[in-house]
């Protein structure tokens, strides 16, 4: 990893306290990881730096040019991080959010206590919907989304990636039987959803394709947490997150079928935002907050989800 003005503050140190032991010490650093840092900087400019005697350390020219630049450099580094840390903790105004029901409440909600004791004069619209709004319509900055994305000119910032599962109550599973292969689904209740986007499929594997299996049932539904209740409540089978039910599959509520062939079945995870150049503070302190404790959130064990940032176009 590059930690140039990691090294830089070494360097600065070991300049402003005349040895590397009293730098060492400053920093809470061994004397001789100290001097292998100045080297390996002396190493990759190609110059040497500071003179070494046993009385006292002296800088060459190169040397000094690059102290006054780093100090110049670390300097400017502070100044920007206090403004923007600054900014920050002032930032004001409401920020609408809409996330789906089950990754809104398992996902976003739990950490609104935590987002509010950073920055607690920031109200937060929250509308928990699996239905797409129109960020631009429905006045909304940020929209936490599960699955494909459609072309736009939003900003995309990926959280992570959630596996479907399907899954039924034991005693369903008892009183019908537990499916063995997707053709066992033409004989259960398969619960569904009623969005204008979804579709009575699920995908399975069959032959080494994947190929989506129509399926019926007596719900549709148009939220996930209905359909996981129902589940739960020995209904029917359900394809749901991973996010949404791993608890219910660990605590025995729910039981995961047919977890071969539906090995494939995941979707993305992404943030939405508008663009631009100038994103309101208050829509940037909430992205920066939670973004990275919801890409841990879904790098759980139980997730397939890579933590890694990224920030691109939606697609």
């Amino acid at each position: 990893m590059d930690n140039r003005a990691g090294e830089m503050q070494v360097f600065v140190r070991v300049v402003e306290a005349g040895s590397f032991s009293e730098a060492a010490r400053q920093l809470l650093m061994t004397p001789s990881t100290v001097s292998k840092l100045i080297g390996r900087i002396e190493e990759r400019l190609g110059a040497r730096l500071i003179e070494r005697s046993t009385r006292r350390l002296s800088l060459t020219d190169e040397g000094r040019i690059y102290y006054e630049r780093s100090g110049a450099l670390l300097a400017e580094l502070d100044d920007i991080e206090r403004e923007l840390a600054q900014g920050a903790r002032h930032a004001s105004g409401t920020v609408r959010v809409n996330a789906s029901v089950a990754f809104g409440a398992h996902g976003v909600v739990p950490l609104l206590p935590l987002f509010w004791e950073a920055h607690p004069n920031i109200i937060v619209d929250i509308s928990l919907s699996d239905e797409i709004v129109d960020l631009y319509l429905d006045r909304t900055d940020i929209a936490f989304r599960v699955g494909a994305l459609t072309d736009s000119n939003l900003v995309a910032r990926k959280i992570g990636v959630a596996r479907r599962k399907i899954v039924a109550a034991p005693a369903y599973l008892e009183k019908h039987g537990t499916p063995r292969s997707f053709e066992d689904l033409d004989d259960h209740n398969c619960l569904g959803f009623n969005f204008r986007r979804s579709a009575p499929v699920w995908p399975a594997r069959q032959g080494g394709r994947i190929v989506d299996r129509m399926v019926r049932g007596s719900l549709l539904a148009n939220n996930g947490e209905t359909v996981r209740r129902m589940a739960i409540g020995g209904v029917g089978l359900a394809r749901l997150g991973n996010f949404h039910i791993d608890e219910d599959i660990a605590a025995g509520r729910l039981v995961e079928v047919l977890a071969d062939d539906a090995y494939s079945d995941v979707e993305d995870v992404h943030a939405l935002y508008l663009g631009g150049q100038r994103v309101p503070q208050r829509v940037r302190a909430f992205l920066d907050f939670m973004v990275p404790r919801l890409q841990a959130y879904m790098a759980h064990d139980r997730f397939s989800a890579s933590a890694a940032p990224s920030l691109s176009p939606a697609r």
